[in-house]
C-alpha cells in the first residue's frame, strides 16, 4: 500500500523522513527499550475484529528548526490482505508479553511545512505491524520494514531519504483502552527512526534520525460499537 503527497520546503527532507516513524510512524534501531511489565499477561480484545488507525489531531515531524504538520493520516484493514486485525483466539492473548498483529502502511496527507520550498514524493510499502503489551501504562511498540517509507524530493534539491535503511525500526508508543468518551488512543511522543539521506545541493545528507509526534484513534471495524482494548 502506498501514500504519496506534496510538500513545500527547501529543507524538508530531514523532517519528511521522520514521517516514516509512523507512524512516524520512534526508538533509534529494530528494539525498544522494555520494562518489566514486558512479561505481563496480555489480552486484546475483541478477538479477531478488524481494526483502524485514524489521525486525531496532527501529525507533527520535527528535524531542527524544520516542522511538517499533516492533518491526514490512517492505516486501514483490507479483505486481501488479513491486516490490521486482531489474532482469533487463542491468538489474541500472550500468557507473558504482547500480541502482536500486521498493519498496512498507513497513508499520508494534507501536509504542511513552515517553509517554503521543494516538491517532495512519499511512499509506504510493506507490512508493518504493531505488538500490544499489558502493563501501567499499556504499551504499543510500532515496527516499520526495512525501507518501508522512501521520500523522493525534486526541484531546488533532488534528495531520497529511507527510513529504517538497514533493518526493521521499532518505537514505543503509549495506548489507551476506550471508554464511553471515545475510543482507544495510540500516542507517539518524542519518536525517532533511523534514516539515511541521499542527494546532493541542499540535501540534509548528515541527518541520520528523525522525531515524531501525533495521536491516533484506534477503532474497531468490524463492530463499530465495540472497544479495541488492552487488559491482562
Amino acid at each position: 500500500m502506498t501514500a504519496a503527497h506534496r510538500f513545500r520546503s527547501r529543507t524538508l527532507l530531514a523532517s519528511g523522513a521522520a514521517l516514516a516513524v509512523a507512524l512516524g510512524l520512534a526508538g533509534t534501531g529494530t528494539a525498544t527499550a522494555r520494562t518489566a511489565d514486558d512479561a505481563a499477561s496480555t489480552t486484546v480484545t475483541p478477538a479477531g475484529h478488524s481494526f483502524a488507525a485514524t489521525l486525531n489531531g496532527t501529525a507533527t515531524f520535527t528535524a531542527g528548526s524544520l516542522v511538517v504538520t499533516c492533518s491526514t493520516s490512517s492505516s486501514a484493514p483490507d479483505a486481501s490482505s488479513g491486516h490490521n486485525r486482531i489474532p482469533a483466539a487463542p491468538g489474541n492473548v500472550n500468557p507473558s508479553g504482547p500480541v502482536v498483529s500486521d498493519l498496512n502502511a498507513p497513508t499520508y496527507s494534507n501536509c504542511d511545512v513552515n517553509l517554503p520550498g521543494v516538491q517532495v514524493t512519499i511512499q509506504t510499502s510493506g507490512t508493518w505491524n504493531v505488538s500490544m503489551q499489558n502493563g501501567s501504562p499499556i504499551t504499543a511498540t510500532l515496527t516499520i520494514p526495512t525501507g518501508g517509507f522512501v521520500l523522493k524530493s525534486t526541484g531546488l534539491a533532488t534528495c531520497t531519504v529511507t527510513a529504517a535503511p538497514t533493518g526493521p525500526a521499532s518505537f514505543g508508543t503509549a495506548f489507551t483502552n476506550g471508554d464511553s468518551s471515545g475510543p482507544s488512543k495510540l500516542t507517539v511522543t518524542d519518536a525517532a527512526v533511523p534514516v539515511k539521506v541521499e542527494g546532493g545541493f541542499g540535501c540534509p545528507t548528515a541527518a541520520q534520525t528523525s522525531t515524531f509526534n501525533t495521536v491516533y484513534d484506534i477503532t474497531d471495524t468490524t463492530d463499530p460499537s465495540s472497544q479495541i482494548t488492552v487488559g491482562s
